[in-house]
This record gives C-alpha cells, structure tokens and sequence, in this order.
C-alpha cells in the first residue's frame, strides 16, 4: 500500500509538471514591438531587422512587431487599443518619438501621447520598456534635451525599463548608417539587438 501511494504521489507529480510545460508552450511570453522605421527594419531586409534577429534568438518568445514606417506617438496611441486587445502582450517595447522630433512636433504633445501608452498598457498587467531617443540640436538646445528628458523622466515616474538610447553606438558612425543619415544598416542591427537584450534581462528566460 506505502509503494502503491508512493506511485501515484510520483506519477500527479509527473501529469502536474507535463500540464505546466503544456500550458506554457500554449501561452507563451508575447512582445509587442510598438515602434516606428527603426524597428520596421526600413531600407533593409526584413529578415537582418533587429526585430528578426530577437525572434531568432528567443525562439521561446512571441513576437509581434507592430512598427510602422513614419509613426508619431500620436498615431501609436491611436492604433494602441487594438493591438492591446489583439494580441494580449506581457510586454511592450515603444519605440516612438524620433518622427515626432524631426519634425519639431510639441514636446508636450509627445510626453502626453507616450504616458497615455504606457499607462493602458500597465492597467493590462503588461511590462513596458522605453527605448530612449536623441536628436540633433537642430531645433536649439531646449528641444533637445527636452526631448531626451521625456523618455527618462516617465521611465522614473512609471517604473518602466529603460533604454537609454536606441541608437547608441550607431547615430555617431558613418558606416553604420544609410545613405539617408537616419536609419541605421543591416550591421547595425546587432547593436540595437544588444541595446534590447539589456533590458529584457530583467524579465525574460532565454
């Protein structure tokens, strides 16, 4: 009789753990990739994108990428909702801004588009990360670092994770930039990888 109970402590203990690995692989981490041409891989195949690369190196991780060549934070918000909805991510990654800098658009506008993001996708219980962007002082001084500021100050205020800035390593080197000057080369992608393997350190099982 001892052994008998022993066997069906062992054999629950086996259904318990086969059910858990099941339930796993059927709901997987899923990453929301909410960003613009930075992360649509624009000017380069699709496939050498850091976006690619991630899902590549994280078999184990859902990915969505939801970026839109051109986006403003504005219209991330708009299309937020239903993305949200969709594809019930446990993390968002928003990468937005840099469109809404070259165009000198408010940077109140900005901080009040990104906040409203990231608070929705908090209320849904998902993680957000906060990809950092820089731009040239074209537009004076102030802007500038008005602009840099937002991304830290609502990182602070919101307990998101934190790139500090998206292009490190990169905006700063010719040869890894197109011709255009804005948007980095397919060998630029592994840096951006490793800029986002920082962060998701913190909260992801490789």
């Amino acid at each position: 009789m001892k052994y008998i109970k022993q066997a069906w402590f062992i054999l629950s203990l086996l259904i318990l753990l086969f059910s858990s690995v099941t339930i796993a692989k059927e709901n997987p981490t899923t990453l929301l990739v909410w960003g613009d041409s930075l992360s649509a891989a624009y000017g380069i195949p699709v496939e050498k994108g850091w976006v690619s690369l991630f899902q590549q190196k994280y078999k184990n991780i859902k990915v969505i990428n939801g970026s839109i060549s051109g986006e403003t934070t504005q219209g991330g918000l708009t299309r937020l909702p239903n993305a949200l909805a969709l594809h019930k991510p446990n993390i968002v990654l928003i990468e937005l801004g840099a469109n809404d800098g070259l165009r000198g658009l408010s940077i109140k506008a900005m901080r009040g588009n990104l906040t409203v993001m990231i608070e929705a996708i908090q209320k849904t219980g998902a993680k957000v990360i906060l990809a950092g962007m820089k731009i040239p002082p074209n537009y004076g001084m102030k802007y500038t670092e008005q602009f840099s500021n937002t991304y830290v100050d609502l990182a602070k205020t919101y307990k998101t994770s934190l790139i500090p800035f998206f292009l490190a390593g990169i905006a700063d080197k010719f040869e890894l930039v197109q011709a255009d000057g804005l948007h980095p080369t397919a060998e630029a992608q592994v840096i951006i990888l490793e800029h986002v393997d920082a962060v998701m350190d913190a909260f992801l099982v490789k």
